[in-house]
């Protein structure tokens, strides 16, 4: 296990190929400031070497995922400058870092997701929620104008209408009704959740990695462009064409044949 952001984010590898980021602020509803969303950015691409690390778990530590923006402290002498600086630049970085990641990510949803903190769930490719959750965006109670890359977030995820409930109502849900609008995948109790996130992490991690790998980025390259260019079509035939040649493909075809695990070796 590693310490990072000075213990306000914690490392470790509870399964194999699994990464976990834990939010370890529990003092502050695992609040994210300048320290933790800088690790978060530094230390996702750290987890793409090879084929060792194939499925990454973002989590919280104690009762809530995460309660957003740690914007409380701000001095009111130097709140716009630094609000803004916080909103603008760390927590971009970060969830872009978690959005590029070329291998799935799971949002482990502990308790409760709030602004900044739900958007960062929202980012990753799984989310399962613990029963006892609460998630919500709350700009409108707050006089804050959130950001469009955020907005297309949600947008993306569970459309126009429910995206204008979240955010012009500034009201929580709960995790099955979450589950019902397409804003977490999975609700399961909330002991059970732990375990759970890591038994779907470690299956996840043992599929085929190229597939991982090209399903993830063709989805992604097809949600950001609904009509592709000549040239994109052409990157995502190249892509589905290459797995054809694959060792890997090869080695998929004949474990299920045989009824074993296959062996992947990323190639």
């Amino acid at each position: 296990m590693s310490d990072l952001a000075g213990g306000k984010l914690r490392l470790d590898f509870p399964a194999d190929a699994v990464a976990r980021l834990t939010i370890s602020r529990p003092e502050a509803r695992n609040a994210l400031d300048h320290d933790v969303l800088g690790a978060i950015a530094e230390t996702m691409p750290k987890l793409d070497d090879g084929i060792e690390i194939r499925c990454v778990v973002l989590t919280g530590e104690g009762r809530d995922f995460s309660a957003g923006y740690d914007i409380a402290g701000i001095p009111d002498e130097s709140f716009e400058r630094n609000a803004e600086a916080l909103v603008a630049h760390p927590f971009t970085a970060a969830l872009d870092a978690v959005a590029a990641h070329p291998w799935p990510v799971l949002a482990a949803i502990n308790g409760h997701a709030l602004g900044g903190g739900l958007e960062l769930a929202l980012t990753a490719d799984l989310r399962l929620c613990a029963r006892g959750a609460k998630l919500g965006m709350p700009p409108a109670k707050l006089g804050l104008i959130y950001g469009h890359t955020g907005l297309r977030r949600f947008i993306a995820t569970i459309g126009v209408p429910r995206t204008k409930q979240l955010f012009l109502t500034g009201r929580n849900l709960g995790a099955e009704r979450a589950e019902q609008i397409g804003l977490v995948h999975e609700v399961v109790a909330d002991e059970a959740l732990e375990p759970t996130a890591l038994e779907l992490a470690a299956e996840v991690a043992a599929n085929a990695p190229l597939s991982m790998r090209g399903n993830k980025l063709a989805i992604d390259m097809l949600t950001a462009n609904p009509v592709l260019s000549a040239e994109q079509e052409r990157e995502l035939i190249e892509l589905r064409e290459s797995c054809f040649a694959s060792a890997d493909f090869r080695e998929g075809i004949a474990a299920f044949a045989e009824k074993r695990r296959p062996d992947w070796r990323g190639e």
